[in-house]
């Protein structure tokens, strides 16, 4: 059905533990998108912005999106905060993809940051849940991580030996994080060593959840039919979708699926007018290792309690027919909350442009990323190819 929008730049920090602020950070992230741009780049051609972050902590809940205009040498240009939550990169890469269409601007700049580990323990569990249901699940003292292990108890409970899935997900995500320059954990870990890790919300245990991470990315959203003034290999968005569902998660009708993911799947689809086979890899929200299951289910790539025989054969794999999170995903690249569905989105850059070093993908001509908000309640999916 055609381009949509074509994805020009990219720029990427290192999530971890950093010593940056948030205006640095996104400040580093724009500055390599722009550099990034094989014929350059006026910033003065940027003519609409989008940042996505939660303002962890607290930093700059309001008007948040003057200090991307500041930070990128855009004043004048308008901004706009987005925050669906752990979703916000997403949803950033939606509307920026909306304004190309709409044929205001040819050229869309979109950020995602976040600053969390500057605040102390008590404090980030209190930001980690503010996405979630504030009326039952958090006065009930339910955390974040105890919401997807009452998920993951539930779909072990229907289909008995997931739990080694679980574990090959966090090898798998290591494995490839351990490829990636950018990632917060650059370690490989075997399944053992999953199984045997102390428990933080039964049955996830510490290496079945992702890191608290400091970090931003940014990119340069063109018009199809402009691209090549930019360079001559663009990422085209052929599909984006995204939907949002009830925010508690007893409010909908199964614990072991997230209709939000299901229904953006399906518009991304049908907009692109792609078949799920034609995907050479995805880019999924693996906040927790039952999240990579739920999503190869959700997205409709596994029937539903298959994703963990598909998983288990080493189809998801690097090297296998539909790897999955090649970048290490946010298991072990990291999760800082609004930069990584941009980050996302940087990792297809560089595999489809057959630039992604030694964890490059053979072959690599097409690809999905799939950004969750909360604990299913936000979802954003979006598709890929190469120029």
């Amino acid at each position: 059905m055609g381009h949509r929008a074509a994805i020009v730049g990219a720029g990427h920090t290192r999530f971890g533990v950093l010593d940056a602020g948030p205006r640095a950070l996104l400040r580093s992230a724009i500055d390599g998108a722009v550099a990034s741009v094989d014929r350059g780049v006026e910033r003065s051609s940027i003519r609409e912005a989008f940042l996505a972050t939660l303002g962890f902590g607290g930093w700059q809940i309001g008007n948040a999106s003057a200090v991307l205009a500041e930070e990128a040498g855009i004043p004048g240009v308008p901004t706009t905060h987005i925050e669906n939550a752990c979703a916000s990169g997403g949803f950033a890469l939606r509307a920026a993809v909306r304004a190309v269409e709409a044929g205001r601007t040819d050229l869309v700049l979109v950020a995602g940051v976040e600053k969390m580990t500057d605040v102390s323990g008590a404090r980030r569990r209190y930001w980690l849940g503010v996405s979630g249901d504030t009326e039952w699940e958090r006065l009930a003292g339910l955390t974040f991580a105890g919401v997807y292990g009452l998920l993951a108890s539930r779909y072990l409970a229907d289909h008995p030996g997931a739990d080694e899935a679980l574990a090959e997900v966090a090898r798998k995500n290591h494995e490839n994080g351990a490829l990636n320059p950018n990632a917060h954990f650059q370690k490989r870990i075997s399944r053992d060593d999953v199984r045997g890790a102390p428990r933080v919300a039964a049955p996830l245990g510490l290496y079945d959840c992702c890191p608290v991470s400091d970090g931003a990315s940014a990119l340069l959203v063109a018009a199809p039919d402009v691209a090549s003034r930019f360079t001559d290999t663009p990422v085209f968005v052929d599909g984006v979708g995204a939907a949002s569902d009830h925010l508690a998660v007893q409010e909908r009708p199964s614990l072991t699926s997230f209709p939000a993911s299901r229904w953006a799947a399906e518009e991304a689809f049908r907009t692109a007018g792609w078949d799920r086979s034609q995907v050479s890899f995805l880019e999924v929200h693996d906040c927790f290792t039952i999240a990579e299951l739920l999503a190869l289910e959700d997205l409709g790539f596994a029937s539903p309690g298959d994703a963990s025989a598909l998983t288990l054969s080493g189809a998801t794999a690097r090297s296998g027919r539909l790897p999955v999170n090649p970048d290490g995903g946010l298991k072990s690249k990291g999760h800082p909350i609004g930069a990584t569905g941009v980050s996302q989105v940087y990792e297809v850059f560089l595999q489809l442009r057959g630039a992604a070093g030694p964890r490059q993908i053979s072959g690599a001509s097409r690809a999905l990323t799939h950004n969750v908000g909360g604990a299913g309640a936000t979802a954003a999916v979006s598709l890929f190819s190469a120029g």
